[in-house]
């Protein structure tokens, strides 16, 4: 049967879909990781505490680096439920969900609508936007935010539909109001990109662009509102160790294309191979026929170039070779143009006709798939996850039982089969990480876990503090109240005692030797979990790494 008129691989298709969004919110409960998720949480934290929405304000100083976008509304969800890890995660992760819905309506207007059902789950199961929703920082929202600008653009440039230029507009606004000018790129990329390729030239010149232009200046007028009136008139603030900072030029310059070139405040070393390593790793398990999709997409486009769709290649590759040849990189960058690079695959992978490529396909999927489940079995083995593994293990073995018996029932005989039996392999590989191996990892996140225990200890609402020599956010966050930071050597003012103070047991001791009077709490082991190495992931080697931490009620 046809793939097109089968009714029983569609409703799979929707199933699975449904399944990929589950494991996408499997991590919603799961303690923040810092330091730049606790970051980010701490932030719009500081935001409710001062009831302040225009200045941005980080470990109690004036904070230039960051839109205000994500932390307006992660604000706002603190505001209407507390202070909660998941309320935290979980707009992030809705305004990705909002991606996969419009990652489905553009490649559905741009190809079909089985084409648009793949595109959806293999951006649900990309690695990296499975980490994301669980890592939550700017991009869930960033990746959202584009493709919804890309495809209201794109009907507005089909349909001559001013409404949905007026939408492309407001997402493209947002998404510059949540990372900055870089965000332009890829939606700039895919239109102008396909309008200059097919060689559109009166569509390009078209007088709605820079009506676009101008409407989108208009709604980022509440960014530049903000940053004027914090830094702007206020020339004697000093940030980046500097005087007279315009938070506006900030914004439009010194924020990313600083970054690209390497003069602004906030400096890197790039490489110009980064980006390719890293989409090796982080669109599996496709990534493979990802590098193969783009090859023989160009060259086959290039063949019949009016008549083919550019959008998603040009604004993809656009953003991969602007970001390859940025000095400051950073893996999560590329999240932002995966709904792009899902549709340009499920497209590849649904003309594949030759019984070679389908052969190659089978085999490298095949590999891939064993390779995956083999890194769960090894991270069982050397990690060893504490806490309840029997109700993850359940879940898996079901999964399992999927992975083998679905593709027999859905009704199709082809490659499609191999596909269904990545998808199920994504699921079982994440939600081992989600529900089993993150959990266990946040332990070794002292500053959340110290937070826990002085929240439920603090019964008299001492004062909390922590010592200057590496500020903690996961502790910043999950306080209960503020925190104040001391000098690690004890100078300068310190919180009425008593109070806890958290810190690292070697300046801590050396407050002790000075007189302090303390009361010891409790120690904790502590690694920087963002930064995972495989001495510390082997538990026979990981006390070799690990610090000390220690919280202290000082009398």
């Amino acid at each position: 049967m046809n793939p097109q008129t089968n009714p029983v691989y569609f409703k799979w298709l929707y199933i699975l879909i449904g399944m990929g969004v589950l494991v996408n919110f499997s991590g919603l409960f799961i303690t923040i990781i810092g330091p730049d998720g606790t970051f980010y949480a701490s932030i719009a934290k500081t935001m409710v505490q001062r009831q302040d929405y225009i200045d941005l304000y980080a470990q109690g100083k004036e904070f230039l680096d960051k839109p205000h976008f994500p932390f307006w509304v992660t604000a706002l969800f603190f505001e209407a439920f507390g202070f909660q890890t998941w309320a935290y995660k979980l707009p992030g992760i809705l305004f990705l969900m909002m991606g996969a819905v419009y990652t489905y309506r553009f490649a559905k207007a741009l190809y079909n609508q089985e084409i648009a059902l793949w595109s959806v789950l293999i951006l649900l199961t990309a690695e990296h936007i499975i980490i994301s929703n669980n890592d939550v920082r700017a991009e869930p929202y960033l990746t959202g935010l584009i493709i919804a600008a890309i495809y209201h653009l794109y009907r507005a440039y089909t349909r001559n539909n001013y409404w949905q230029l007026l939408w492309g507009c407001v997402f493209t606004a947002l998404s510059i109001m949540t990372k900055g000018m870089f965000a332009v790129i890829p939606i700039g990329g895919a239109i102008v990109g396909h309008l200059i390729i097919t060689k559109q030239w009166r569509q390009l010149f078209h007088l709605r662009w820079l009506l676009a232009i101008v409407l989108t200046a208009i709604f980022i007028l509440p960014e530049i509102y903000c940053l004027y009136q914090q830094f702007d008139l206020h020339p004697e603030k000093l940030v980046f160790d500097k005087h007279n900072v315009s938070g506006v030029k900030f914004f439009f310059w010194d924020s990313q294309f600083g970054r690209f070139f390497n003069t602004g405040p906030i400096k890197g070393s790039g490489d110009p191979f980064f980006f390719v390593h890293t989409l090796a790793w982080a669109f599996l398990p496709w990534s493979l026929l990802l590098f193969a999709a783009i090859y023989q997409s160009i060259r086959k486009q290039s063949k019949d170039v009016k008549n083919s769709q550019w959008f998603c290649l040009c604004g993809a590759l656009l953003t991969f070779l602007v970001f390859s040849a940025s000095k400051f990189q950073l893996p999560y960058y590329l999240n932002i143009v995966f709904p792009l690079f899902a549709i340009q695959l499920a497209a590849y992978l649904s003309g594949v006709q030759e019984n070679k490529s389908r052969y190659a396909i089978q085999r490298a999927q095949s590999v891939i798939i064993v390779l995956l489940l083999g890194v769960i079995v090894a991270l069982q083995y050397f990690f060893k996850p504490a806490g309840p593994i029997w109700p993850v293990v359940i879940i898996i073995i079901v999964l399992l039982i999927m992975l083998m018996s679905i593709p027999k029932h859905v009704g199709v005989t082809d490659i499609r089969k191999t596909f269904i039996r990545t998808v199920i392999t994504a699921f079982v590989v994440n939600l081992y990480l989600n529900l089993a191996f993150y959990p266990s990892l946040l332990k070794y996140q002292a500053g959340s876990e110290a937070a826990f225990d002085i929240n439920r200890l603090n019964t008299h609402n001492y004062p909390v503090a922590q010592t200057g020599d590496a500020y903690n956010f996961p502790l910043d966050f999950y306080i209960r109240g503020k925190i104040q930071t001391i000098d690690p050597y004890g100078r300068g003012p310190i919180p009425a005692k008593p109070f806890y103070l958290f810190g690292n047991s070697h300046f801590v001791n050396g407050l002790i030797k000075k007189g302090w009077d303390t009361e010891p709490v409790k120690s904790y082991d502590n690694y920087w979990i963002s930064m995972l190495k495989p001495q510390f992931l082997n538990r026979k080697t990981r006390r070799e790494v690990l610090d000390t931490v220690v919280v202290v009620l000082v009398k």
